[in-house]
């Protein structure tokens, strides 16, 4: 997943927080929030983690794979971070095996992957061509799951539109995509659906939409503002529930699976709890965010905050009709109710307050809602810059959609942390904590009665993190970019992670505080091996360059200098922490 977000946007809510924060009377400690509870999941709850295809598989252009939007985005210098591209990226698709073996060491009960659409359709339109060896790619892939005994949790659509579909048709903002979607996951029901029992038609939407149509960060990096968004989500949710309508009716009696869909979601607080106003920008929010395409797939329509708002906007711009479409009577009796289970994809909070934002000065999704968001600088915020850890938001978000949609099926789809740093630090007590505060916080939910089956810890690897390259990591296990065979290694949250599904939940205090002192004496034996092979590395980059005098000094920079400097690091952190483990005993 992973979620990016708007400099821009981040660079205001920073101003606000140091406003706010620096006002004598603003009591950011006015929310009070519960303390740890001890205690295990319900029998049969199903842990996992997950990936998406073109963050980890590589091989861009390889067996007859098509152009995908994101090949033909991250080609064009200026778009990612350092000119990152997911060409290799982890190289899963020659991997995969040995990835599956640290499913298998994680004692996993499932796996999230998704299928890429250009590598079984290179041009996304099914009669023009089928491709074989990308079919038989993913059916080995599955195979290899089930013979470990892992569910796979299949993801249709993780953002890899092919290039062809954006090119001829404009992509998501045309109604034609409906059709071509609904073929594609029609072969998928055909070629994998005796196997796979969980589908998932799009993962987090929203960034779809908004990132790749309003704000232009994602690919296709088109700039549509105001409008661009919500088109591209209208096609989406009726090609969601064109999706499960061919499953329900072509193959569910057969096959006996789900279809769902993943959303993702920041839960939003008021920044007071006793100003009606705030409460109100706070839910509208949420509505905005996850509610834009839960309501219409749980409800027929859109939210009426959205209609409202939106439809007030554009008059006032002098337009005939609302910028935000609309669904016809028949598509909201289509529409409702097409979801076996709602997948989550949730990784941080903000506190939200009322902001007005004059309609003269242009209109975007993010005027549109008429909010102002807000962080807490005391909330650690270990990598990406929009992901603060705020624990108790999950919570609220989760009782939230019990609430609105019906106390839906819910697996959570995402739920993880990144780090952003040059020398990555395999012991990652932030991780640790990360996971053990929100994991918690989805125990309590469940307490209050949200009907969650299964979570997902994302990522299980490092992979390509989209606008911003390789700068952020997000896997359980770290992989070396720089060495070409890509080998992984265990970061500490690999223990602990698995210390929490062998014991389902957390038994006492006593015990989960022995397992992070368990997994940091593990870590720092990894960190002796990833210094080990960075060195060997750096010594055979330093003899490359001896005889390629043509070889420019940004490189030398870049290919010994930097890996230098990294396996330094690495030594000081596991000498440190040697110490101090033998300090302690």
């Amino acid at each position: 997943m992973m979620l990016s977000h708007r400099v821009g946007q981040a660079c205001h809510v920073l101003v606000l927080v140091l406003c706010l924060s620096a006002a004598e009377d603003f009591d950011w400690s006015a929310n009070n929030h519960d303390s740890f509870y001890y205690g295990t999941f319900p029998n049969g709850f199903s842990w996992g983690a997950g990936s998406s295809a073109y963050q980890t598989e590589g091989a861009w252009d390889k067996d007859g794979k098509g152009l995908s939007i994101w090949d033909v985005f991250t080609h064009k210098k200026g778009k990612t971070f350092l000119n990152d591209t997911g060409d290799s990226s982890c190289e899963g698709y020659y991997k995969f095996k040995d990835d599956i073996s640290l499913i298998k060491e994680l004692n996993l009960n499932h796996y999230r992957f998704s299928i890429s659409w250009p590598r079984i359709m290179p041009t996304g339109i099914r009669s023009d061509h089928v491709n074989e060896k990308g079919v038989k790619y993913y059916s080995a892939l599955i195979d290899e799951l089930l013979k470990h005994n892992i569910t796979p949790i299949v993801t249709l659509y993780h953002w890899d539109l092919p290039q062809v579909l954006q090119e001829k048709y404009g992509g998501w903002q045309n109604i034609s995509m409906i059709n071509y979607f609904n073929d594609f996951a029609n072969l998928c029901f055909e070629r994998y659906g005796d196997r796979v029992k969980y589908w998932i038609t799009f993962n987090n939407p929203w960034s779809v939409a908004v990132e790749g149509y309003e704000t232009g960060e994602h690919a296709p990096g088109l700039k549509l503002r105001g409008t661009g968004a919500y088109r591209a989500a209208h096609h989406i949710i009726k090609a969601h529930a064109k999706v499960w309508h061919t499953y329900d009716t072509q193959w569910r009696n057969k096959q006996r699976g789900m279809v769902g869909i993943s959303l993702s979601g920041d839960w939003g607080e008021p920044v007071d709890i006793t100003n009606q106003k705030d409460i109100e920008a706070a839910e509208r929010y949420v509505q905005f965010y996850i509610g834009w395409f839960a309501t219409p797939i749980f409800h027929g329509d859109y939210p009426q905050v959205m209609k409202d708002f939106i439809g007030r906007k554009s008059a006032q711009q002098g337009l005939g009709t609302s910028r935000l479409p609309t669904f016809s009577s028949q598509e909201k009796s289509y529409i409702k109710g097409t979801s076996d289970f709602l997948g989550v994809g949730h990784f941080t909070t903000r506190y939200i307050t009322q902001k007005n934002f004059p309609f003269n000065r242009g209109s975007t999704y993010f005027s549109d809602r008429d909010v102002a968001e807000l962080v807490d600088p005391r909330w650690p915020d270990p990598g990406s810059e929009w992901l603060y850890s705020v624990p108790w938001g999950f919570r609220r978000l989760l009782n939230f959609i019990k609430t609105q949609y019906g106390n839906p099926v819910i697996f959570i789809t995402e739920n993880g942390v990144s780090e952003k740093m040059m020398c990555t630090e395999l012991c990652d007590d932030w991780r640790i904590q990360y996971y053990k505060g929100y994991i918690n916080e989805m125990l309590k939910a469940i307490r209050d009665g949200v009907n969650v089956k299964g979570y997902t810890a994302w990522s299980l690897l490092d992979k390509f993190e989209w606008d911003e390259g390789y700068s952020e990591r997000f896997g359980l296990y770290y992989v070396d970019f720089k060495n070409k065979n890509k080998p992984r290694y265990p970061k500490a949250s690999v223990q602990f992670y698995k210390r929490i599904i062998k014991s389902n939940g957390f038994p006492n205090q006593r015990e989960v505080e022995n397992w992070k002192m368990k997994a940091t004496e593990t870590c720092s034996t990894s960190n002796q091996l990833l210094a080990a092979e960075e060195q060997r590395n750096t010594a055979a980059n330093i003899l490359r360059l001896i005889h390629d005098p043509l070889t420019s000094h940004m490189e030398m920079v870049t290919e010994v200098v930097v890996p230098t400097v990294c396996t330094l690091c690495i030594l000081i952190s596991a000498v440190f922490l040697m110490f101090l483990l033998r300090k302690r005993n």
